[in-house]
């Protein structure tokens, strides 16, 4: 089986920083995609960022330029460096991972952690 566990969500004021990690353990050696996404009250679950076991980044239209993810081979582990924050980035953010194999289509989702932006 595989856990997720998230790190790095807290009250910041527009225009700063923050950093999420997410690390993986478990059965899991490998990764088709991980990364985040996020859901504001009222509104639906929406893509931050992604990234495939060989590098390639997907990035939701909202944040390009602002947010970066990035991820560590020595374990299953993404960190997304989020700057410029604004208030429209208040949401709880989750970590997500597939896993896709020929025998298997699995994804796993982490708790979530809140990101306050203050204005």
């Amino acid at each position: 089986q595989v856990q997720l566990v998230e790190s790095g969500g807290g009250l910041v004021q527009a225009g700063g920083s923050l950093r999420l990690s997410c690390a993986a353990s478990g059965n899991v050696y490998t990764f088709n995609n991980m990364g985040w996404y996020r859901q504001a009250p009222g509104k639906q679950r929406e893509l931050v960022a992604t990234i495939t076991w060989s590098g390639a980044l997907d990035y939701g239209d909202s944040v390009k330029g602002r947010f970066t993810l990035s991820k560590e081979k020595a374990k299953i582990a993404v960190s997304l460096e989020m700057n410029n924050l604004k208030p429209e980035d208040t949401a709880v953010y989750y970590c997500n991972i597939h896993l896709s194999t020929v025998w298997a289509d699995r994804e796993f989702w982490g708790q979530g952690t809140q990101v306050t932006v203050s204005s």
